[in-house]
C-alpha cells in the first residue's frame, strides 16, 4: 500500500532545503491552494505536499466510506505518507481541518513534529455551554441539507463567504476545488469535521504550536484562537492576519508568509 497511497494522494516533493516542511490543505481545496506560498519556502526546506482522501483531485474511488468516519483514518494516511517519505522530523503547516489532522499526529507521535503552524483552526465547531464554536447545531444541520439538496447552490452561496476577503480569483479557484469533490463526500466529510470534538485531547499536545487566525472568519471565530492557545499542553503563540476571510493563502498570501517563517523561526 505504501507507494499506492503516495500515488493516490498525490504526494510531491518540492525544494533542496534540508529541513522538512509539511504543508497539508483544508476541506474543500487540494494542494493547489498552496501555490502562491510554495516558492518562499522551497529554498530552505523540502517541502512535502499531498491531497486530502477527499479532495476533488483524487480518484473519488479511492474514499472509502467506512474508513473516514472520524479524523484518525486522516492521521493514519498523513503518518503513513510521512513514513514512507522516510521523514522523521518535520515543521507542519495545517489548514482547518489538516490542523486538527496535525494535532492528533504530534499527540500519536511527537518525535516526528518540530512544531505545528495551524491556520484557521477548530477543535470544536458547535456551541456548547461555555464554548463558542461558532455554530449552532441548527445552523450546522441546515448547511448539510443546503448540501444534501443544491451541492452547485451551496458551493455558489459558500465560497464567497468563507473566502470574506474581496479577493474575486480566490473565490473563483476555492469554488472550482469545491465544485470538484464529488457532493455526497464532500456532505460526508462534512459530517465528520462537524461532528468531531478535539477539546478534550488539546492538553496532550506537547509540540510547540503557532496559531494564525484572521480578523474576521466565518468559520472560526476569535476566540477560538484564545481557546487553542489556553488549552493546548505545549507551547503556544497566535499570530493575528489583518484580513477577512478562512482562506488566507489565498487571498493574502504575502502576509500569511511573513508569519509562517515567524512562526518556523519562533
Amino acid at each position: 500500500m505504501g507507494q499506492s497511497l503516495l500515488e493516490a494522494l498525490h504526494v510531491r516533493v518540492e525544494g533542496s532545503g534540508k529541513k522538512i516542511l509539511v504543508l497539508a490543505h483544508g476541506f474543500g481545496t487540494d494542494q493547489s491552494a498552496w501555490k502562491h506560498i510554495l516558492p518562499f519556502f522551497v529554498r530552505d526546506y523540502r517541502v512535502v505536499l499531498y491531497d486530502l482522501v477527499c479532495a476533488g483531485s483524487v480518484n473519488p474511488e479511492t474514499f472509502n466510506f467506512c474508513r473516514y468516519t472520524s479524523l484518525d483514518a486522516y492521521v493514519d494516511d498523513l503518518l503513513h505518507i510521512l513514513d514512507a517519505l522516510g521523514v522523521d522530523r518535520c515543521a507542519y503547516v495545517g489548514h482547518s481541518v489538516s490542523a486538527m489532522i496535525g494535532i492528533l499526529a504530534s499527540i500519536r507521535r511527537p518525535e516526528l513534529f518540530t512544531k505545528l503552524i495551524l491556520i484557521g483552526a477548530s477543535p470544536r465547531f458547535l456551541n456548547d455551554e461555555d464554548y463558542h464554536g461558532g455554530f449552532e447545531q441548527g445552523e450546522i444541520e441546515e448547511v448539510l441539507l443546503a448540501m444534501e439538496s443544491n451541492y452547485e447552490a451551496w458551493v455558489n452561496g459558500f465560497a464567497p463567504l468563507s473566502v470574506g476577503a474581496d479577493v474575486p480569483a480566490a473565490v473563483r479557484e476555492f469554488s472550482l476545488t469545491l465544485f470538484n469533490m464529488r457532493p455526497d463526500i464532500a456532505l460526508f466529510v462534512s459530517q465528520t469535521v462537524f461532528s468531531s470534538d478535539l477539546r478534550g485531547v488539546l492538553g496532550l499536545v506537547k509540540v510547540p504550536c503557532s496559531i494564525i487566525q484572521t480578523a474576521k472568519d466565518v468559520s472560526v471565530p476569535m476566540s477560538v484562537a484564545t481557546y487553542l492557545k489556553n488549552q493546548l499542553g505545549g507551547l503556544s503563540t497566535v499570530y493575528m492576519l489583518d484580513t477577512e476571510g478562512h482562506l488566507p493563502h489565498l487571498t493574502a498570501p504575502n502576509m500569511l508568509v511573513e508569519k509562517l517563517r515567524l512562526a518556523l523561526s519562533g
